[in-house]
């Protein structure tokens, strides 16, 4: 249902002739596995994925991270937190509507909880453009991210040519993702199905993550 699975893949794989002056960390990661993905919205759920996340390497970055919701930020609402795995080629998505405080403070069989996890600056976490989504954490659910690696950032930094403005995400990806013709238009195709899903002058809604939450894959 949503974009989220394809944007975060992309966001790993955003390197170019520019890569040399991005973090060595992120120069080291490939991604060569399919995404598969799982709904993770019962709090048992929730301790497994926090025990899987806390079990991956650092180095590279493991955890590729993306809120999605209603305004996000302090004013609306987070529906939707997509994580990611890197090493496992997989990507979850936390129903944040359904759990709520729950989503973020059900520990794992070690006791740490994916707030733990958010807050470490041991354990390095990628996104691109944080700034809604640690807003959004913080006022509704008090988290105080750290170990953020934001690649929106990291493109501004390691350009050659004007540094006034930050880019989006397409367009880093139209510039930057080495995509063949066909992933580049399997990317593109996606991108607009999302956005229609979302735009009420196309049908949609901008509650779709809160209302449509995708069925469990069989």
């Amino acid at each position: 249902m949503m974009i989220g699975h394809l944007a975060l893949l992309k966001k790993a794989q955003i390197t170019s002739k520019r890569s040399k002056r991005l973090s060595p960390l992120l120069r080291e990661t490939h991604l060569n596995k399919v995404i598969e993905s799982g709904l993770v919205d019962t709090l048992s759920t929730v301790s497994v994925l926090v025990d899987t996340l806390y079990a991956q390497p650092t180095t590279p970055p493991s955890l590729y991270i993306d809120l999605e919701g209603v305004y996000l930020f302090r004013e609306g609402t987070v529906s939707i937190l997509q994580v990611y795995v890197l090493p496992l080629g997989r990507a979850y998505l936390l129903d944040v509507h359904t759990l709520k405080d729950a989503a973020f403070l059900t520990p794992g069989t070690n006791g740490r909880t994916l707030k733990d996890l958010l807050e470490s600056s041991a354990i390095p976490k990628v996104f691109f453009d944080v700034r809604n989504d640690s807003d959004a954490l913080f006022f509704h659910f008090k988290i105080n991210l750290a170990g953020v690696q934001d690649l929106q950032l990291m493109e501004l930094a390691s350009r050659t040519h004007s540094r006034k403005y930050v880019a989006g995400l397409a367009k880093c990806i139209d510039r930057d993702g080495n995509l063949s013709p066909a992933k580049g238009a399997k990317w593109k195709a996606t991108k607009e199905k999302g956005l229609k899903m979302f735009m009420p002058e196309s049908g949609g809604s901008y509650e779709v993550g809160s209302t449509n939450v995708p069925c469990r894959k069989r």
